[in-house]
């Protein structure tokens, strides 16, 4: 699979930004580690989904490119692929859930794609997909379980560990395993003996029990204000992927989620989204039993309403 994630680099690079890596003083008292923030709310629209969007349209057939792609995303991925069809002149359609942030369906909609919203509540998204798919032959792109976008996801963590050398671990969050499963297959050829570590929402810990019991667990609609995070559960290419190359995965608090959003905003002036803040939130919280170590963590995403944030903080203590 890392072969994948060495192709990915090479249709990404000169489009995709390579982001910086991070390092705080103060963040390393609060944590009790040497901890390495790969921004990807620094990422092209904003997030590291363009990564893996952007890998897998290039890597399709000319034909069905000119047929058009859609997918399905509450945001991030949409604007993903939605920028992705812009640089490559290719028509996309993107499904989107009623309640997605309004921040996102404006940054979808400016990239050019069409939008097609459903109600989570009397239908799926992939069954929406699937009738268009019918009606006008797209070729669906997947927010997370596709070969192509987890190598893409896998760019991320190359690239940390390329530019700050060896790490202990390695923390990401996990919706449906797509960032998490590349960056587990990137960190364990790169460096065997680093430990890969998921992270979860309590309010959505799907990912977490499935690893947990060997067993593919999911969630409907889960109430978290991660909400990139909310996918129902991790994918028939994703989930034996995490099973494989991840060594633990742990949940945080909507509380913790917060508090940590609201460090990153304030003290290290890094505007990430609640989703973006997840991967941070156990070490920030020093809810793993270990110190003095070479901690990598990748801050997914930082496409926000910041009025919406603004709410969220005002219950924070300084």
């Amino acid at each position: 699979m890392f072969e994948k994630v060495l192709a990915a680099a090479g249709r990404i690079d000169g489009v995709a930004h390579r982001t910086p890596v991070m390092t705080s003083r103060l963040l390393n008292e609060v944590a009790g580690n040497a901890v390495f923030l790969k921004c990807e709310n620094f990422q092209r629209m904003g997030a590291f989904k363009f990564r893996g969007a952007y890998n897998a349209v290039t890597a399709l057939p000319s034909d069905e490119r000119a047929r058009g792609i859609v997918t399905y995303s509450s945001g991030n991925h949409a604007q993903a692929i939605a920028l992705t069809g812009s640089l490559l002149g290719i028509a996309t359609t993107v499904i989107m859930p009623s309640d997605a942030p309004a921040v996102k369906f404006a940054a979808t909609e400016g990239y050019g794609a069409k939008i097609v919203k459903y109600d989570k509540e009397s239908t799926t998204r992939e069954k929406v997909a699937d009738e268009l798919m019918a009606q006008y032959g797209y070729t669906l792109i997947p927010p997370f379980d596709h070969e192509d976008v987890v190598a893409g996801q896998g760019t991320s963590a190359k690239e940390l560990i390329e530019d700050v050398g060896g790490l202990d671990y390695v923390f990401s969050p996990c919706g449906g395993g797509g960032l998490l499963s590349g960056t587990a297959v990137s960190a364990k050829h790169l460096l065997p003996g680093c430990r890969v570590i998921g992270v979860e929402p309590e309010l959505a810990d799907d990912a977490v029990r499935s690893f947990k019991t060997g067993e593919l667990h999911s969630v409907k609609n889960p109430p978290t204000i991660a909400d990139g995070l909310r996918t129902p559960s991790l994918g028939k290419i994703t989930f034996p992927l995490v099973r494989k190359y991840v060594d633990d995965m742990v949940t945080v608090s909507e509380e913790e989620i917060i508090s940590t959003m609201y460090y990153l905003w304030t003290r290290l002036k890094i505007v990430v989204e609640p989703s973006g803040a997840v991967g941070l939130a156990p070490l920030f919280h020093r809810k793993l039993p270990f110190t003095g170590k070479r901690v990598g963590v990748i801050l997914s995403g930082g496409n926000v309403d910041v009025r919406e944030a603004g709410k969220l903080f005002a219950a924070v203590r300084d």
